[in-house]
């Protein structure tokens, strides 16, 4: 369900492809899901507050972000509202880290205090800001090349020529679409070398 793509903030983007109306944040088991393999929660963490609301919350920051990101892409000014937005949800405290041992005596990473969205979206929000204000990052942010794909990463590939999200996803789809295309035009040339 989540895509890595380097950064926190631009996993929350790859759960919606505007191209496609995909909605991968449909309710609060999708959100528990993308929250558990973004690494933001451990994955026994009860969330008993997890409901519609927290869903309307992830998505909103969501559409902040993207608005952000990809503004920043097309090398114009942010959206002031966005930006606001993503600036108040930042500014919260995100949720506290504590080490407690499992059943088999091991020490395992928990969520301290009570687990709530607020502190959830800091954390993502903070991350936003991160990436926005790093100049560093900032030039390795990328839009996939895909046909019909609105994914963004950080290209951390050597010598930084990546041009798509997944090689195996969006790139085999373009390596199939250029054979499909050589093949066609060489049937158009064969077709019309044998009628002259």
């Amino acid at each position: 369900m989540w895509f890595d793509s380097g950064r926190i903030c631009l996993d929350l983007l790859a759960t919606f492809t505007p191209h496609g109306d995909t909605e991968g944040i449909r309710d609060g088991d999708e959100l528990r899901l993308w929250l558990v393999g973004v690494g933001l929660v451990p994955d026994r963490t009860p969330l008993g507050g997890l409901g519609p609301d927290w869903v309307a919350a992830f998505r909103g920051l969501r559409d902040d972000v993207d608005r952000l990101v990809r503004a920043e892409l097309a090398g114009q000014g942010p959206a002031e509202d966005a930006l606001a937005r993503v600036n108040a949800a930042a500014a919260g405290p995100p949720p506290g880290l504590c080490a407690v041992r499992d059943g088999e005596g091991h020490l395992v990473r928990e969520l301290c205090g009570g687990v709530e969205c607020a502190g959830l979206l800091a954390s993502v929000a903070r991350d936003a800001v991160e990436l926005l204000t790093d100049p560093g990052d900032m030039a390795l942010l990328r839009a996939c090349e895909g046909d019909g794909c609105a994914r963004v990463y950080l290209d951390t590939s050597r010598g930084h020529r990546r041009r798509w999200c997944s090689s195996e996803l969006c790139g085999n789809r373009e390596r199939v679409a250029r054979h499909r295309r050589r093949l066609a035009g060489a049937a158009g040339v064969a077709g019309v070398a044998g009628k002259g």
